[in-house]
């Protein structure tokens, strides 16, 4: 839902700044209008049904099958192309090398700040990806489940800055991609509670050699500096999903409300103590945990990266893709 706890009234917020993307984007990137994309999508048949979208989009989204054929369609295709490519490299590097032709899975990276949408493109494109006969094996995975535990950030002094680059933990993060990438049979990933807010113990999920694999997170695309290895080395293809900053701060009231009248009535809930805020006091506390901790963390980590995506989707005031930026070969 969100990352960082509440924090401490009358902290100085950020200084403003523009995240959202400029219409014309940066020379490294080639822009296409929604309209112009659409007709990127030729013959790619549309695979899901209403009822499927209905069980994909997030909480505040209207996701439409409109929206689904204008950008998902067109994306997939590319990445369909994209995946073949990557295979026939993989068999001339095998070919060379002597040994049995094993493709190794297609990483997909994909990055944006809290509440943009990103949970639910990845659902999304898992969902259309694993239609192609090419590859209908798609796991997905979060980078929630690399956080610290909540005792290891408290310890630090960290739980201000949950969702941050230094809240993860970025060796586990790369030893499982590295070790998926590899094509070891089987690789675990930890997994993480948002209602209880921490690390599920002893819980896991199971990544067998899949054909794609996309990779979900507010840092994925973060440089580290010292790192020998970042987790986009393993990156076939990176997405990044933009909108302007005051449309991701509504957003992210919009689910804090929805959520303060669902998940946080939970007594197991982390946030369960916001339950009853009267909606004036509710809105006051997501706009304070937006400015002093997700804005934060947008224009100092995640921001940043956005030109390091092989691809940018620009969303509109109504969560719809409006422009997509596609990096130059």
């Amino acid at each position: 839902m969100h990352h960082g706890t509440p924090p401490v009234p009358g902290r100085p917020s950020p200084a403003a700044g523009a995240a959202g993307a400029s219409l014309g984007g940066p020379p490294a990137y080639r822009v296409f209008p929604r309209a112009e994309w659409a007709e990127l999508r030729a013959n790619t048949p549309l695979s899901l049904s209403d009822e499927d979208i209905a069980g994909l989009r997030g909480l505040t989204e209207q996701l439409s099958l409109k929206e689904v054929a204008d950008v998902f369609l067109p994306l997939s295709r590319l990445l369909n192309l994209q995946v073949a490519a990557a295979r026939g490299l993989g068999v001339v590097q095998d070919t060379f090398l002597g040994r049995p032709v094993v493709p190794p899975p297609y990483i997909i990276g994909i990055a944006g700040s809290v509440a943009v949408g990103k949970s639910t493109f990845a659902r999304v494109l898992q969902a259309i990806l694993a239609r192609w006969p090419d590859h209908p094996k798609v796991e997905l995975i979060t980078t929630d489940g690399f956080l610290y535990p909540t005792a290891v950030l408290e310890e630090r002094g960290l739980m201000g800055r949950k969702g941050f680059p230094e809240s993860y933990d970025l060796r586990r993060m790369i030893a499982f991609l590295s070790a998926v990438k590899a094509g070891a049979p089987e690789v675990a990933a930890p997994v993480y509670s948002h209602l209880t807010y921490d690390i599920i113990p002893g819980k896991q999920q199971m990544v067998r050699r899949p054909d794609i694999l996309i990779f979900e997170g507010l840092n994925v695309l973060q440089p580290s500096a010292g790192a020998p290895l970042l987790a986009s080395d393993f990156f076939d293809f990176s997405v990044y999903v933009d909108a302007e900053e005051r449309h991701i701060a509504e957003w992210y009231i919009q689910r804090f409300l929805l959520l303060q009248r669902t998940a946080f009535q939970k007594p197991t809930s982390y946030f369960h103590r916001y339950k009853d805020l009267p909606e004036q006091e509710a809105i006051a506390v997501a706009q304070n945990i937006w400015r002093q901790i997700n804005l934060v963390n947008l224009h100092e980590n995640i921001q940043p990266t956005r030109e390091r995506a092989r691809l940018v989707l620009h969303k509109s005031a109504n969560h719809s893709v409006d422009e997509i930026w596609l990096r130059r070969m």
